[in-house]
């Protein structure tokens, strides 16, 4: 369907024992709701992407390359990511290094988690570089400070009363509208800057 969005869910976390997919799975079961939006997760522990970056003129590694369709398929992105040290981790700036044309003109969501700012340090900190990139990140996101307090009794996760749970439909709503917009723009006149 020609109006349908596609988002991509990237989990940044690559340690063991990382909460990331728990994340992920939450907000995709909220983004697998909205009518007209398909949703893929790309896991960064998976796509095992090379932490040396090659010169221009070298030719690909293979992990690039198979990534950098998957990316350039997206209308819209939304970044898990946990806080370590105040900075995201060194595999989602791996990421956003090896892709230049896969994010420009495209709208990115940040959910972070984390001890008490929730991440809210990442998220200002992948304003700047996806604002480099020339991607649009949306103002509204998700922050998941002290996380491991938002379990239920019976082990779910998030308790149904957590504001995140609010969060996530904000974060959707503008996520989708400058998806849908910049995919407009972008058909119109392709952003070449």
């Amino acid at each position: 369907m020609a109006d349908t969005l596609r988002l991509a869910v990237i989990i940044a976390s690559t340690r063991a024992g990382r909460f990331g997919p728990t994340v992920a799975d939450w907000f995709t079961a909220h983004a697998r709701r909205r009518p007209g939006l398909t949703v893929e997760v790309l896991d960064l522990a998976e796509a095992r992407l090379p932490a040396e970056l090659t010169d221009l003129d070298d030719p690909l590694p293979r992990a690039v390359r198979d990534l950098a369709p998957r990316l350039a398929a997206a209308d819209a992105f939304a970044v898990v990511t946990p806080e370590y040290n105040q900075s995201f981790p060194a595999p989602l700036k791996t990421c956003l290094d090896w892709f230049y044309e896969e994010w420009r003109a495209k709208p990115v969501a940040v959910v972070s988690y984390g001890r008490e700012s929730g991440g809210a340090l990442v998220a200002a900190q992948l304003r700047q570089v996806f604002a480099e990139l020339h991607a649009v990140t949306v103002r509204d996101g998700v922050t998941l400070p002290r996380y491991w307090e938002l379990f239920a009794a019976d082990g779910s996760w998030p308790k149904p009363a957590a504001a995140c749970n609010t969060a996530v439909a904000t974060t959707l709503d503008q996520l989708t509208w400058w998806a849908r917009a910049l995919r407009e723009a972008r058909t119109a006149r392709p952003y070449t800057y």
